[in-house]
């Protein structure tokens, strides 16, 4: 087997630490920030083979401001670093848990 430095690379960042998937970084998620705005979680379901486009996956609260997204708005979600996520909307979402907030 040939492997390139392309491969090894791809490999590589897949490990990282700093690289958690989407669905693995929404478990347990207490809160949820949005452009900068602390959520708390109401709803919220981990997307799987089960879940379609149009089924809300995450429900969030904020006194009485509800927000809501469905599978395919978190759908290519890019990981951007510091535990940050870019939808194709454009919105940065970052999941945290109780722990987390200071």
């Amino acid at each position: 087997m040939v492997t390139t430095s392309h491969s090894l690379r791809r490999r590589n960042d897949s490990m990282k630490a700093d690289s958690i998937p989407l669905a693995e970084a929404m478990r347990d998620a207490d809160f949820v920030q949005v452009n900068g705005i602390v959520f708390e979680t109401g709803y919220l379901r981990v997307p799987d083979e089960a879940t379609f486009a149009d089924d809300v996956v995450m429900e969030l609260k904020l006194g009485e401001t509800e927000v809501s997204f469905v599978r395919e708005e978190l759908d290519g979600a890019e990981y951007v670093g510091d535990g940050a996520y870019l939808l194709k909307s454009g919105a940065l979402l970052r999941f945290l848990t109780s722990a987390t907030i200071h």
